[in-house]
């Protein structure tokens, strides 16, 4: 199947285009009378997903059934008033929007939710990731939302931007973790943070990204991709056609859309994180995207004045083990061995690029939090504190030339160093 669609690296997409793009989606699934289940990002994610959720709507009112699945990975159900806002329906209005189309939340710990489709040997983990995961490879069961068995066919609809873990998100991603278990997904997480951030983030062919295709090949429903591309609260480009295909296409797009070359270094980011980012573990995303353009010795702070909590799901865990270097983990890995990797991989890319020797521990950068987690719970977990309101973001803005830099939306836009260092190259 060819890919359809468009993209522009500078401007928007029109509505017309858009439309014109769901309805050739829809009409080429051929979906007259079939199942037809839309897996979607949740609110921790920019897209205008209201606007394509209704254009899927209204394209495949042929369809015997259109339902929805949100791939929360492992984050916290969303409420129906949370589901609500997330699609931009009035409290009370579902039903007059979607009709008789359901809309599900992931279970991501609970087994009688899964389906196992397959296992990994470790011998295939290592064939398909080379090096980054030696001396970790493992049997790995691979399991899915049992729900994705009840349809005919499966539509994956969200955005692409570089990423921490695969490189750059989107496509096999809203399976793997967006819809399976914790087996596969603490995993591959230890495998990117094996490999470190700045080596994988914005790079298209990864050993992560490989495992999860491989993975999402073993499921046994056709599926299909609709890949966004954002700027700002509208598309820059909306690709549909085979997964693979049409998520390379989006990531090209990415590349120019979402990454910001710079040459020189900066001693001190603020990095604001928006309120979507409603705890921790998705408000380093900040630091993710960043990390590689603050100096050696300099400081990354995540301003999120907004923010109470490190992560509602994995919070216990994280405040017994720490923010910590990946030596700290891999030095001391009797100690660590047996926490979930997929916790242990979100604290070594919160702490960033380090060192770990004769029981100290040296990090490139300083990462700063101010917030509204304590400073008690900030030092208890390795991370300095800030009173949020002891912030004046002026003190940043227009002083890049002075090695400052203020980023009122950070999280999405990858910044990189156009000489990066030996540490930061793939």
């Amino acid at each position: 199947m060819a890919v359809l669609g468009e993209g522009i690296a500078e401007g928007r997409l029109d509505a017309q285009a858009v439309r014109r793009t769901v309805r050739s989606a829809i009409d080429a699934m051929s979906v007259d009378g079939k199942r037809l289940l839309v897996v979607i990002p949740d609110h921790t994610r920019s897209c205008p997903l209201p606007t394509i959720v209704r254009a899927i709507h209204a394209a495949a009112a042929r369809a015997g059934q259109l339902d929805f699945l949100i791939a929360l990975g492992t984050h916290p159900p969303l409420s129906d008033e949370q589901i609500d806002r997330l699609l931009g329906i009035e409290p009370g209005q579902r039903s007059s929007v979607l009709g008789g189309s359901e809309v599900f939340n992931h279970t991501w710990a609970d087994s009688d939710e899964l389906s196992r489709i397959g296992t990994f040997s470790a011998a295939e983990v290592r064939r398909i990731t080379g090096d980054a995961a030696a001396g970790f490879e493992r049997d790995i069961d691979i399991t899915i939302n049992r729900r994705v068995m009840d349809y005919d066919l499966l539509l994956i609809a969200g955005p692409v931007f570089p990423h921490e873990v695969v490189g750059f998100s989107g496509g096999a991603k809203y399976f793997f973790p967006g819809i399976c278990g914790q087996e596969l997904l603490n995993f591959f997480h230890w495998v990117g943070a094996l490999i470190t951030i700045p080596k994988i983030i914005g790079c298209k062919d990864t050993p992560v990204r490989a495992l999860l295709e491989a993975a999402a090949d073993r499921v046994p429903v056709p599926t299909h991709l609709l890949a966004m591309v954002v700027r700002g609260t509208d598309l820059a480009g909306l690709y549909f056609g085979d997964r693979r295909e049409a998520w390379s296409a989006a990531a090209d797009l990415s590349a120019k859309v979402h990454v910001t070359t710079v040459d020189r270094p900066y001693t001190s980011v603020l990095s604001r994180a928006p309120e979507m980012y409603d705890e921790l573990w998705v408000a380093a995303k900040c630091m993710y995207k960043l990390e590689p353009v603050v100096a050696d010795g300099g400081e990354l702070i995540i301003y999120a004045p907004h923010l109470r909590e490190i992560s509602a799901v994995h919070g216990h865990l994280i405040e017994e083990i720490g923010y910590h270097t990946l030596e700290y983990f891999l030095k001391q890995w009797g100690r660590f061995k047996d926490y979930p990797w997929g916790i242990l991989a979100h604290s070594t890319h919160v702490r960033g690029i380090g060192s770990y020797d004769a029981g100290v521990e040296r990090p490139r950068v300083r990462v700063t939090l101010a917030s509204g987690i304590s400073e008690d719970t900030c030092r208890r977990v390795n991370l300095g504190y800030r009173d949020p309101a002891s912030i004046d973001v002026a003190d940043w803005q227009g002083r890049e030339d002075e090695g400052l830099l203020y980023v009122p939306k950070a999280g999405e836009t990858l910044y990189r160093l156009s000489a990066p260092p030996a540490w930061a190259r793939p």
